[in-house]
Order: structure tokens, then sequence, then C-alpha cells
């Protein structure tokens, strides 16, 4: 399915010092931390806190919670279409990998957690808004994200991925703040107490197209479910210490960038709506401009239908058709 693709994968440490590259998406949560005066403050308060996390869900054997360290690295994808070497910057996730002090060994963690892309900012940001532009009604274009769903499973399929991570990925993104939830009574001892949505989700059709299912969970100490978006099965396929280094890691940044939801000071009850205007939160100490980051999806989304959507146009009309 990606014979006409070359993906080419490089990877860089997500410390205190890290500086976005000019070819990450500055809307990328992470690289929006590490811009302006509170740069190196904001990372490593927000890594402490995912360090924090960890440890407070993995207690067993962990007296003090100082046992573990979570180490983030960067994994950016690139696409070579015609085999020209002119690449594409299509994916970027994190990895996370575990240090373990009691043992002195590092574990391999999750690769996903975070994902961005510049054709989902194209999807959403353009294509999306000229589809509704003067309509009296929202809709959503035909085989809305199909191209997107296409190049990432390819990418999972690719001998790159294969090459470079023994599990397939686990994306862990935001609740919808338009859906209610609903608690269940399955319970996961790491995951927590699994919740479902009254409907689907623009979200989830989006990434169902990209091959990945999705359920959610309030992890223990949370206040809010996340939504994991995976392959195969969740619950048994990923050890505990793997899945909490994707909580830990992504409840962190979603203190930071949804407050409103998940560092909320009272807790999801068993009917649940998510709501970007609620007063009764708290502020972490990292500074973060969500403003900026909605007209930067903008440009983007633009980027991308300039040097990627249009001038291969006819090429991926042609893929598409002939995927498997």
């Amino acid at each position: 399915m990606n014979k006409h693709f070359t993906f080419t994968i490089n990877s860089i440490c997500l410390d205190e010092n890290y500086h976005p590259s000019d070819k990450t998406r500055i809307t990328t949560n992470f690289a929006n931390l590490a811009r302006g005066s509170h740069r190196q403050a904001n990372l490593r308060n927000a890594l402490k806190m995912i360090d924090n996390s960890f440890n407070a869900l993995a207690h067993w054997d962990n007296p003090k919670g100082d046992r573990y360290t979570v180490e983030l690295e960067i994994i950016s994808v690139n696409l070579d279409i015609d085999g020209s070497g002119q690449t594409f910057p299509s994916i970027e996730i994190l990895k996370t990998n575990i240090v373990d002090h009691k043992t002195n060994k590092r574990i391999e963690g999750i690769v996903g957690n975070n994902f961005s892309s510049y054709v989902r900012d194209y999807d959403f940001s353009v294509l999306l808004a000229e589809h509704n532009k003067g309509q009296a009604k929202f809709s959503i274009p035909d085989d809305f994200g199909g191209l997107h769903g296409k190049l990432f499973q390819s990418f999972v399929h690719s001998d790159a991925y294969k090459q470079n991570f023994n599990k397939p990925p686990v994306i862990c993104l935001s609740v919808s703040d338009n859906k209610t939830y609903h608690r269940i009574e399955n319970q996961h001892p790491v995951l927590g107490v699994e919740y479902q949505p009254n409907e689907s989700s623009l979200t989830e059709q989006y990434f169902k197209k990209m091959g990945l299912q999705v359920r959610y969970f309030m992890p223990p100490n949370s206040v809010a479910p996340l939504a994991f978006y995976f392959f195969g099965d969740l619950l048994n396929d990923y050890t505990h210490l793997e899945l909490i280094s994707t909580i830990s890691t992504m409840g962190t940044f979603q203190k930071i960038y949804r407050p409103e939801i998940y560092n909320a000071n009272a807790v999801a009850g068993k009917c649940y709506q998510p709501n970007l205007k609620n007063l009764d939160h708290s502020l972490t100490q990292i500074v973060y401009d969500r403003a900026e980051r909605s007209q930067l999806a903008n440009e983007q989304g633009k980027f991308a239908a300039e040097h990627f959507i249009k001038p291969y146009q006819t090429f991926f009309e042609q893929w598409s058709a002939n995927f498997v």
C-alpha cells in the first residue's frame, strides 16, 4: 500500500533544552511550550509534572514516589512521494521511554501519544471551512479525512515504522466538549473507569479512517476521561508501565492546554459533559497561548495545501482509488 512512498524517521529528545526545528508544526503542543521567554521553565515544569504523575500511578514498590523518570522523544516522519529526495513533513508524534532508577533499566514506552499532521490542519482548518462557507447548515465533505487516513496507515505498515517501533501507536486526546460521556461498570487498574459517549464525534470518525478505534477512560488521580485511539487490544497489548507513560504524558499536557476540563476542581460524575467555559478550575504555572495555536493551524493548513495537496492532487486521487 505504500510502495510509492518512502518514509524517513528522525528523532530528537524533548527536554528542557529543546528548540523546535524549522519543520516542526508550531501548533504542536510541546513546540508551543518551547517558545518565548518562559520556554525553559515551561519545559522543565511540564516534565516534572509528567514524572510526578507517572510515579503516583506506578506506586507499587515505589514508596518514595521517585523510582521512575519519563524520557520523551519527538518522532518526525518525512514523506518522499516520487523518489526525488524532496520530502514533506507528514507526521509528528511522541515516544515515551521509562527509566527505572531501582533496576537501572531503560524501558521502551509507547509511540503515538501526542499526534500532529499538516494534512490534518488542512482538512480541519482549510477544507472543512471552505466547504461550509456561506452554508446555512454544517456538513462534512465527501471522504473527509480519507487521504490523511490512508497516509497514516501507510506509515504504520511501512518498513520504517516496523524497524523503529515494536508495537502499534496509541494516540491520547482530549474528550469533545460537545458530547456527553456516561460512566460504565468496566474498570482497569491503570486506565481507570471507562466512559462511553452519547454519539460519535467528528474526531472519532476522522481517526477511524486512520484505522484507529477509540475508548474513553478516566485514570486514577484524574478528573476527566481521556480518549485513547489505538489498533488491536488496548487493555492487553500494552504493559501497565507502557500505559502509565502515555497517561502521565498526555494527562499533563491536557492539564496545561485544557485546564477547564483536566485541571477542574470537581471530578467527572457518572454523566459528564466537558465544558471549556468552566470557571471552577486551576491553572498550571506553565504559559500556553491557545489563541495563537488556533490561528497558526489555519496558516499551516494553507501551507499543506500549497506544498503537498495541490501539487500531488492527481497522484493522490489515483493512489487512493487503488489503496488496499
